[in-house]
């Protein structure tokens, strides 16, 4: 099943880790949508993505279209919250060689548009956009987005673990 990524999943070493029938297919961008940091995280209390519908044409979400095994789509709803913060639903992408894909994606149902991500969730995201070559407007804007750090340390270094130093750390 397609699947479209558009936060911390859009690293394939996350993704992978996940769900590791996760292969990749396309970076694609979901039209009249905008990534926002707004979704209230109920296992931390800080801020994930959205796909939030603002029905304006020069809004885009760019992201990864993933194909997952249907076995592992329960595993996936688990760790994502399905039913506890995102809902599910189908939209149609277009990838960068004009293609349109029918893909699933996970949006917000717990708002709170005064929450801060933390570094670690951050890091996800930013990863995920440089490793797919983002148009640099894109990564230049999620490299902006203020961060919080997160008090629990070693969930910290647990999330970021599966990256190298230069990874976290570019030039």
């Amino acid at each position: 099943m397609l699947c479209f990524s558009y936060g911390s999943n859009m690293s394939q070493r996350r993704l992978q880790a996940r769900v590791p029938s996760a292969r990749f297919v396309a970076v694609a961008e979901l039209p009249e949508h905008r990534m926002v940091f707004h979704k209230r995280s109920r296992a931390d209390g800080s801020a994930k993505c959205d796909a939030e519908y603002t029905g304006q044409s020069g809004d885009r979400v760019i992201g990864i279209v993933w194909d997952i095994a249907a076995s592992e789509k329960g595993d996936l709803d688990r760790v994502e919250g399905l039913g506890y913060g995102y809902a599910e639903k189908m939209v149609e992408v277009i990838t960068g060689q004009g293609e349109r894909l029918n893909t699933q994606i996970y949006v917000a149902t717990d708002i709170d548009p005064t929450l801060t991500p933390y570094r670690w969730y951050w890091e996800h995201v930013r990863i995920g956009a440089r490793e797919n070559r983002f148009p640099a407007e894109y990564t230049a804007w999620i490299e902006s987005v203020s961060v919080a750090e997160d008090p629990e340390a070693e969930r910290h270094q647990q999330e970021l673990s599966i990256y190298t130093r230069s990874e976290l750390f570019p030039e």
